[in-house]
């Protein structure tokens, strides 16, 4: 019987390796040779993607309550 944490690592470190290889397949897109593009469109690629992890790290994190004291 797989634990709970077991199955958090089975599945976190699969879904974390196919997004490291999907952001390395969009960087092949970097090659001007076969790609043409602009400033504008890398911001709004990588807004979008940093928009998204901000939203998916913040799931992880607890958020305090308005008004609550920092504690480790």
């Amino acid at each position: 019987m797989e634990t709970k944490k077991e199955k958090f690592v089975r599945v976190a470190e699969s879904r974390t390796n196919k997004i490291i290889s999907m952001i390395r397949l969009l960087g092949n897109c970097s090659n001007k040779a076969v790609y043409e593009y602009s400033d504008k469109d890398i911001k709004k690629i990588f807004n979008a993607i940093e928009a998204e992890l901000k939203i998916s790290k913040g799931k992880f994190l607890e958020t305090p309550e308005p008004g609550a004291k920092f504690k480790l």
